[in-house]
């Protein structure tokens, strides 16, 4: 048996041909026989096989050729290819799809999970972990991963709607809620002034919608302009739903305020049902036409329904009540505290006003909203300002502390009020994604792009590095580890490189400790006994600024 090797050129182009042949006696001749044509193989491949035929009757004098061979450390493997693993398992790596743009934009959704930050941070990773090798990748830099998300951006619809195709059937709960995250900078192209959650005064925002199905797993995930009111954002929901993923019987559970007439209107629509919460204006006028009584909020778990097909599922949380008294003696101590001062100053400063000091107490009062049942009085002769507090309007204030009602047009028999309650408090599986995609387990925010399109690949990472997270979550949860903390563990495993005449031959993946196996195990991930060494070249087109590298 021996290796048949051979060139040609063509067009200024070289090809290599590599066969695996044996020869053989027939009628007196010598005959040739291929057993396999090895053309695919890399150069390194094609000499570990002839090397291989070479000594295969003397392997010790083969391993005796072993000194020419060295190792060195390589780059991390462990997190990266859990993460690619992972990836795999959950369709993520299929929808992103084999091309060079597809494995980029992997990358981006491991490197989100294992370190985070912008683009060059992305590519400073690869530096260190063995992103190419597990991937597949060439070299690569930040303006790559800078134009990839623009890619994603185009192809958003048609990676979610393949992430969703074992929902087949359609149907089903959808879980909808909106968040903002702040810009730094001001020239983003969806950037614009709103009602900023994250409390981050003077700085632009964009808004985003997360649809989720009934187990909280990310479905779709869109960006609007900063100052687009939650409300105006569920139309593209409705649309999406039913142009995508839906067909059948579908709810939508929606905060309160999310989900108002008009948008109960457009579900109507599609043949859609809603379950969402009333504000409390919304309770109180239900209780002056009579619709509910007060005496419902003492039941476990009260229901209502209404000729116009309508239901009223009522309950109130005892706990949230005691947490709403405590604020609200709180604001009062605060209140009292500041008269007490101003009190001390008048005292103090004869010409002071009692006035100036009345009027400021009155606002503070205002801002703290208890100026409904606290009132603000002042003594000219005494020089004093004094607080009252009016009794049975601070009662009623409190009338519905712990209260909230959800509304459903969903038939008793579809739903009962048990099922209606599960649903709604369903809506904190969003609100935890929306945690621990704008915390510093995947950094949302800030956002350092400017271009809409990036802006939006940017958030479609961000929430498929979440379904990742999410997973490695379920998987770790017996553990006494983080996501983050396990992460941290299997990246301390890393390749060993074999090097032969200064090139890399492959990477092999020792033993891991026991403290990384668990982790593997736990995430049902297998690590290969060695990988190719691609030598493919990361670098950055940035370099550090000199003021950081002289900290």
């Amino acid at each position: 048996m021996h290796l048949d090797s051979s060139s040609t050129t063509s067009n200024g182009k070289t090809y290599h041909r590599h066969l695996l042949r044996e020869s053989y006696r027939e009628a007196g001749k010598v005959k040739h026989r291929t057993i396999a044509n090895l053309s695919r193989c890399s150069p390194e491949e094609i000499e570990a096989i002839r090397l291989a035929l070479r000594h295969k009757g003397d392997l010790e004098a083969m391993i005796a050729e072993r000194p020419a061979l060295r190792e060195r450390q390589g780059l991390s493997v462990g997190a990266v290819w859990t993460l690619y693993q992972v990836a795999r398992r959950l369709g993520i790596e299929q929808a992103l799809g084999d091309s060079r743009a597809g494995r980029l934009a992997l990358w981006q959704v491991i490197a989100r999970a294992i370190g985070q930050g912008s683009r060059l941070s992305a590519v400073r990773l690869a530096m260190s972990h063995a992103a190419c090798d597990v991937l597949g990748l060439g070299g690569f830099n930040e303006n790559d991963l800078y134009e990839n998300l623009d890619w994603l951006c185009e192809r958003q619809e048609a990676i979610e709607t393949r992430l969703a195709e074992p929902r087949a059937g359609g149907g089903g709960l959808f879980l909808y809620d909106v968040t903002s995250s702040y810009l730094e900078g001001t020239q983003n192209e969806l950037g614009a002034f709103g009602y900023n959650r994250d409390g981050k005064r003077g700085k632009k925002q964009i808004v985003i919608g997360l649809l989720c199905d009934e187990e909280g797993e990310p479905l779709s995930v869109e960006v609007f302009a900063g100052n687009t009111q939650d409300t105006r954002t569920v139309a593209a929901q409705v649309r999406k739903v039913a142009a995508r993923f839906g067909g059948g019987a579908v709810t939508f559970v929606g905060d309160r305020g999310m989900i108002k007439s008009a948008q109960m209107e457009d579900l109507g629509r599609e043949g859609f049902h809603y379950i969402t919460a009333i504000t409390k204006a919304q309770i109180g006028t239900l209780l002056a036409k009579g619709t509910i009584q007060m005496d419902l909020f003492d039941e476990p778990l009260a229901e209502v329904c209404v000729d116009s097909g309508e239901r009223y599922v009522l309950r109130r949380n005892p706990v949230r009540a005691g947490e709403m008294e405590t604020t609200r003696a709180d604001k009062l101590a605060r209140l009292e505290r500041d008269a007490a001062a101003r009190n001390a100053y008048l005292a103090a400063h004869p010409r002071a006003r009692v006035a100036t000091a009345l009027n400021a107490l009155g606002r503070h009062a205002e801002r703290l909203r208890i100026a409904g049942w606290v009132e603000v009085t002042g003594d000219e002769g005494k020089r004093t300002v004094e607080l009252r507090t009016d009794v049975e309007a601070r009662a009623e204030d409190a009338k519905l502390d712990g209260c909230y009602v959800l509304k459903t047009d969903l038939l008793p028999a579809t739903a009962s009020k048990e099922t209606v309650h599960g649903r709604y408090k369903d809506l904190a599986l969003v609100e935890q994604a929306f945690r621990t995609s704008k915390t510093v387990e995947l950094e949302l925010r800030p956002i350092h792009v400017r271009l809409a399109t990036r802006t939006r690949g940017h958030v479609l990472v961000v929430m498929l590095a979440y379904r990742i997270v999410r997973e490695l979550a379920r998987c770790w949860a017996a553990l006494d580890a983080t996501v983050q903390e396990g992460l941290n563990e299997l990246a301390s495993l890393c390749a060993k490189e074999l090097v032969q005449n200064g090139r890399a031959l492959c990477n092999e993946i020792p033993e891991p400790r026991e403290s990384v196996r668990v982790l593997l195990d736990a995430a049902q991930v297998r690590m290969p006994e060695a990988l190719p060494a691609g030598g493919a070249v990361v670098s950055t087109k940035r370099k550090l600024p000199k003021r950081r590298k002289q900290r």
